[in-house]
């Protein structure tokens, strides 16, 4: 399968093969199987864990009990780790699977803090045989770990010394661990630090000098917002003083025109305030007193003139005799005309 054929130079591709794999034959054991290791091998330790076992519960087999028991001890969980190496059934494990399986359970027993329960599980007839085996150098690389963790530090030293001679194809870092102990560096070591530092030394001034650049260009940003308020809030004020000088104008020019009208007719400016209404009904009390006046005077001189018609009828009267005097009724006698008015008869 494709995964196997890359899982060693990219996990996570081989997973992706794995589960592509799955989706068309998720009933096939060995695709679960591909599918657990990849998985593995990746770090997705939980899909390692249920594909694994889904493995085991198809096949009835348990020949990857020390891949789960490393999973379980990844995610946090040591206890189930030992557990899996108690319930194990060690007569039907091969060799490697055996020694494997026992490894992890001495680091659980490390990652509790029992450091000395560690050594002495790994205290095994293995130890010492068998040392051209594949999991020989695994095994005593395991074995001075834990006694280094329990502080003898010269048997740490001595089983590093043998893994290192056991691994011939480098699988562990047992030499590199000697010479820690013996307070060897490796001056390859050290020039690689060096220009590590030196590399990185342009990285962070350079980091620093885009901060301050992010820096003055968020402080010109702030510039430029705070002017653009200041205008518009300066834009504002000044149109607000303009509708106030506008509403002073008008407000000026209304009472000057009242003044004006107040002057002109002799009435007070607040006067023109009133209703049209009442404007009107004023006028029209006045027309209707007006015109009672002119009634009453038009009455008043019909009667005069009748009373001098009465009294130049009267003075007619009395002028021809009609209840005049006897002087008067003489005048106008043909008998006594030219005797004045002491004549007597002939």
């Amino acid at each position: 399968m494709a995964a196997g054929q890359v899982i060693d130079e990219d996990s996570e591709l081989a997973l992706q093969h794995a589960i592509a794999a799955r989706r068309l034959a998720s009933r096939i054991a060995v695709v679960r199987e591909a599918v657990g290791l990849a998985a593995y091998a990746a770090g997705d330790w939980t899909t390692a864990i249920a594909e694994l076992r889904t493995y085991h519960r198809m096949t009835g087999r348990q020949t990857h009990l020390a891949e789960l028991a490393d999973c379980e001890r990844a995610l946090g969980r040591p206890e189930r780790a030992i557990d899996l190496f108690r319930g194990a059934d060690k007569d039907t494990l091969d060799k490697a699977g055996a020694i494997e399986l026992l490894i992890v359970a001495a680091g659980a027993r490390g990652d509790l803090g029992q450091h000395d329960a560690a050594v002495a599980m790994l205290q095994v007839k293995e130890l010492t045989t068998d040392a051209d085996a594949d999991w020989a150098a695994r095994l005593r690389y395991a074995y001075a770990d834990a006694l280094l963790a329990a502080g003898r530090r010269e048997e740490a030293r001595e089983w590093f010394s043998r893994a290192a001679a056991a691994d011939e194809d480098g699988l562990t870092d047992a030499a590199e661990r000697l010479l820690e102990l013996d307070g060897i560096s490796i001056e390859g070591d050290d020039d690689e630090d060096d220009d590590e530092g030196t590399s990185e030394a342009p990285t962070d001034a350079d980091a620093r000098a885009e901060a301050d650049d992010d820096r003055d260009d968020f402080d010109d940003e702030r510039d430029d917002d705070f002017d653009d308020e200041r205008d518009e809030n300066n834009a504002r004020n000044a149109d607000a003083r303009d509708d106030d000088a506008r509403d002073e104008d008008d407000a000026r020019g209304r009472d000057e025109d009242g003044d004006d009208r107040a002057d002109a007719d002799g009435v007070p400016g607040n006067a023109f305030l009133d209703d049209d209404e009442s404007d009107d009904d004023s006028d029209d009390d006045d027309d209707l007193d007006d015109l009672d006046q002119d009634v009453d005077a038009g009455i008043d001189e019909d009667d005069d003139r009748a009373v001098k018609g009465d009294d130049a009828d009267d003075d007619e009267l009395t002028g021809s005799g009609v209840g005049g005097t006897d002087a008067d009724l003489a005048a106008t006698d043909p008998a006594t005309r030219g005797t004045g008015a002491k004549g007597t008869k002939a």
